[in-house]
């Protein structure tokens, strides 16, 4: 896997707000993309550039959330 490009947003040593924004980026065009039967392919950007960035522990709480509904 790739690391991540850089961001012109993000321009500091801390990741963590490019990190959970690329989540919920991805989460939301995969959303949008399921809802009008479009290729999620097109989310992968998003997905490989949060799986690069976040810890697994935050996404995986993360999912673990947005599966009870709080988040996404």
């Amino acid at each position: 896997m790739k690391t991540a490009p850089s961001d012109s947003r993000f321009p500091n040593q801390n990741q963590t707000r490019n990190c959970w924004q690329n989540y919920v980026d991805f989460q939301g065009c995969q959303k949008a993309m399921t809802a009008k039967g479009g290729d999620v392919s097109i989310c992968e950007w998003y997905r490989r550039v949060h799986k690069s960035l976040c810890p697994i522990s935050w996404v995986s709480t993360w999912n673990d959330r947005q599966a009870e509904g709080y988040i996404c």
